[in-house]
């Protein structure tokens, strides 16, 4: 054991004497002592994704203030944790790594909702994972990367889960299913014949820029395929190399937040604009309000692992909270990552309402058991049921939305049907 390991054990080892101390009262009941649970919100909330993560914990503090605060016997409040950096203007590993312990330290914290990048899920998993008071309870809004959950490579899912217990669970689809669709519609809806493939080089933009690069090349399209330098100054060379190559469509697979704003200028520049040659992007370029504005942006197509506000705000119980919401704050959320967050509260409050108040009981109510944790329609704020699998952590809800950017807007398009 590393002498970083050992500080830390016996940190949360402390902190599990604290918690345990407040979760039982003095006839050992469990739980009936605890009155107040915080719930950690670990997003971006510095740099480009600021808009989408404050739309996020907005959303969250509207609807836990609508019931009154409250899972069951238990008062909750919610926690911000920053996942980003000033310095990077997105989310950072070191403030990642930093966050995941300060969750384990928080004596009062029980669950974590969050992150929004799959990469910095991949760093805070396994430190909440070995937590010795739990495992510690992690469900995302946004992380959409296969191997945090399924089979993918280099030993995954395993290797997040060195407890060999799952604490891990996603209230939305995956990159396998999100980048088939985007090339299936490049290829049935647009028509596009020799596609340059880019990635950020990042967990999230290699995996989802794989997916397409492999159902485009199946659907007929030529695939070129090559990385772009989120410090990059400009892409000249990337895109004069696609010029002389010809191709009718660029995939940008990974975050808006690594330099997307000049790769689009540059993209428009010398290719031309995007109904000459078309972008389709995956969601980790959707949400931003600086991109949609930007004039460049205009006729992009994206998918989106979920619903779009448009068709969510089509539901009873959604389109009123979306009327709330917008009463609330003067507007509407960022993005639709802000519903999706609710949504994750919701299964969070739930399995904290079926617990005895302490992070493994947490945890246990929605993965490891036999039923997992279900939100019947009739409540849950996408507006459908919402099963967590406990064996994987992966949703029942299978949906994906193209978009497009218009008018400076993301407006939905259709649900594409997903195979």
């Amino acid at each position: 054991m590393n002498r970083r390991i050992k500080a830390l054990t016996v940190l949360v080892a402390a902190t599990a004497t604290a918690l345990t101390a407040t979760a039982c009262d003095k006839s050992g009941n469990s739980g009936s002592a605890t009155t107040e649970v915080v719930v950690g919100v670990d997003l971006p909330f510095t740099g480009s994704s600021k808009d989408a993560s404050d739309s996020t914990y907005q959303a969250m503090e509207l609807y836990l203030k609508q019931h009154d605060g409250k899972a069951g016997k238990y008062k909750v409040t919610l926690k911000k944790y920053d996942n980003a950096t000033a310095a990077l203007g997105k989310w950072d590993a070191s403030q990642c790594t930093k966050n995941a312990n300060d969750h384990v330290a928080n004596a009062s914290e029980v669950a974590v909702m969050g992150t929004y990048n799959s990469g910095c899920a991949q760093l805070e998993i396994p430190v909440l994972n070995q937590d010795p008071s739990g495992p510690m309870l992690m469900i995302s809004e946004a992380n959409t990367y296969p191997g945090l959950t399924k089979a993918w490579s280099d030993n995954e899912p395993n290797k997040y889960y060195p407890t060999n217990t799952r604490n891990y669970a996603r209230v939305v689809t995956t990159d396998d299913l999100q980048g088939k669709a985007g090339a299936q519609m490049a290829a049935q809806d647009l028509g596009v014949k020799k596609c340059l493939v880019l990635d950020d080089t990042e967990t999230y933009g290699k995996g989802v820029a794989k997916q397409f690069a492999l159902e485009a090349t199946a659907k007929g399209i030529t695939v070129t395929t090559a990385a772009w330098d989120g410090k990059a100054t400009n892409y000249n060379a990337l895109f004069n190399k696609a010029k002389t190559d010809g191709v009718d469509c660029v995939y940008f697979g990974g975050v808006f937040d690594n330099n997307g704003g000049q790769l689009l200028k540059d993209k428009v520049r010398i290719l031309g604009d995007n109904k000459t040659v078309k972008v389709v992007t995956p969601d980790g370029w959707v949400g931003y309000t600086d991109l949609d504005a930007m004039p460049e942006a205009e006729g992009i197509y994206n998918t989106f692992p979920g619903l779009g506000l448009d068709d969510l705000g089509k539901t009873a119980i959604t389109g009123k909270f979306l009327d709330d919401y917008n009463k609330e704050y003067g507007k509407a959320p960022a993005s639709p990552y802000a519903l999706y967050g609710v949504q994750a509260l919701q299964v969070i409050l739930a399995a904290i309402e079926k617990s005895d108040g302490t992070r493994k009981s947490v945890t246990s109510q929605v993965l490891g058991g036999s039923t997992g944790i279900t939100v019947p329609a009739d409540t849950a704020i996408l507006g459908k049921e919402i099963k967590i699998d406990p064996a994987s952590g992966d949703v029942n809800a299978i949906d994906m939305t193209i978009q497009t950017i218009t008018g400076g807007k993301e407006t939905s398009i259709k649900a594409w049907p997903v195979s």
